[in-house]
């Protein structure tokens, strides 16, 4: 008898709800949300919080976040969030390999504390990652603020990244969590796959699968799909697999309208107006509400202007990786080479420990508060940076605008934020 897999030739079944690394498609969004958890390994004191609707990809995309770490990372996952904050601490120091019940809390603080400090003295960095975050207590998350705070002389220990549901945004949004908030570095939300995405979504599932061409789905289909799901992928691959089976049943060799609005059926879907919005891409949180320009960032290719961006208060990353804000394509430039960060007292640039390093007047720097004019180089590309906090609010430069420009091996993309 024929499977359910040979009769739509694929070798796997394409949507499955397990978590499976191996079918990560990376939007925008999500290559951005993994960017910045990327972020706390490069900086001693990352802090990133990541929320996104139910069966958005955010378990998915941690569990790829996790299968990528170098050796030199030590980490604790924590995905049973109801506990009090004794239990918490346990379960952290059980994901790290202790023994920790029968003793108090001191107790708990002080063999985590000696636990960071030795992995720090071994040249280990320790994240700590927290599921499910929507569902941790005041007294929990108060914890956690606390432990964020653990340094030597130098630097902090432990880096942190807290993903849940939307309903977190709300938790950590209340008054009594305000010092909190102040640790965070970074702040991202994962919406549901716009419509034109979704298609590439499914084919790419299929191509992972096994399938050899895009023909499974027909275009009617993808429209129909939308409008029962609204992005969301959980949804998408529950009344795809529907699908398949209820064409499997009828004998079908692809999928249509009615095949859809038959597995629609079969789960007691209804197509709903609130699910086929625009989903807006969500955005760096910054530190001030007003989009009041700071910093002018020109970009030169063996002298040759290629860009100019301009931005208001917080951090920007410059890189190879295209999720960059300043995307420099170089065979010199690191994926995530260095960070810039604006506020009301002017623009600091800090490495990101970059293989090839930053220079200014043949000084390589690793850290630098940056005065008007000054050019930082990073391989054949330098970048000058101009203070606008004298004008803020001016018109000049208004239609700044950049191309990108191709010089073989060393090609420069800009992607505007």
């Amino acid at each position: 008898m024929m499977s359910y897999l040979e009769h739509f030739n694929l070798d796997d079944q394409p949507f499955r709800l397990t978590p499976d690394p191996d079918y990560v498609y990376w939007t925008k969004q999500h290559s951005r949300a993994k960017a910045y958890m990327e972020s706390t390994i490069w900086l001693a004191d990352g802090f990133v919080i990541i929320t996104g609707e139910i069966g958005s990809g955010k378990t998915t995309l941690l569990q790829s976040f996790l299968s990528e770490l170098d050796d030199d990372v030590v980490y604790a996952v924590v995905s049973q969030t109801q506990l009090s904050a004794t239990q918490f601490l346990q379960a952290v120091l059980t994901e790290f390999g202790f023994r920790p019940f029968n003793k108090k809390k001191v107790e708990l603080l002080d063999m985590l504390n000696m636990f960071l400090i030795e992995q720090y003295s071994n040249g280990k960095k320790v994240v700590l990652i927290v599921d499910e975050a929507q569902n941790l207590s005041k007294k929990v998350l108060e914890e956690i603020r606390l432990l964020s705070g653990i340094e030597t002389h130098k630097e902090k220990v432990l880096r942190i990244i807290l993903a849940g549901q939307p309903e977190l945004k709300d938790v950590l949004d209340s008054p009594g969590l305000k010092q909190l908030i102040q640790r965070v570095r970074l702040r991202f939300h994962i919406g549901p796959l716009a419509k034109e995405e979704l298609s590439y979504y499914v084919n790419h599932r299929l191509s992972v699968a096994g399938r050899d061409d895009e023909s499974l789905f027909s275009e009617g289909a993808f429209d129909l799909l939308y409008r029962y799901t609204g992005g969301v992928p959980r949804l998408i691959n529950t009344i795809c697999d529907t699908a398949l089976l209820c064409a499997f049943a009828d004998e079908k060799h692809d999928i249509d309208e009615s095949d859809i609005r038959a597995a629609g059926e079969e789960l007691g879907w209804q197509e709903h107006d609130d699910r086929t919005g625009n989903f807006p891409m969500p955005q760096l949180v910054q530190d001030e509400p007003e989009k009041e320009f700071l910093t002018k960032i020109e970009i030169l290719a063996e002298g040759q202007m290629v860009a100019k961006y301009k931005f208001a208060t917080g951090r920007v990353i410059v890189g190879r990786a295209p999720d960059n804000e300043i995307y420099i394509r170089s065979k010199f430039v690191s994926r995530h080479h260095a960070q810039l960060t604006s506020s009301k007292d002017g623009c600091m640039i800090e490495d990101l420990n970059s293989t090839n390093g930053m220079f200014i007047d043949d000084q390589r720097i690793k850290k630098y508060r940056l005065q008007d004019g000054d050019c930082i180089s990073m391989g054949v590309h330098q970048l000058v940076y101009h203070d606008l906090r004298k004008s803020v609010g001016s018109k000049e430069d208004e239609a700044d605008v950049s191309d990108a420009v191709d010089d073989g091996d060393d090609n420069f993309a800009q992607e505007r934020s």
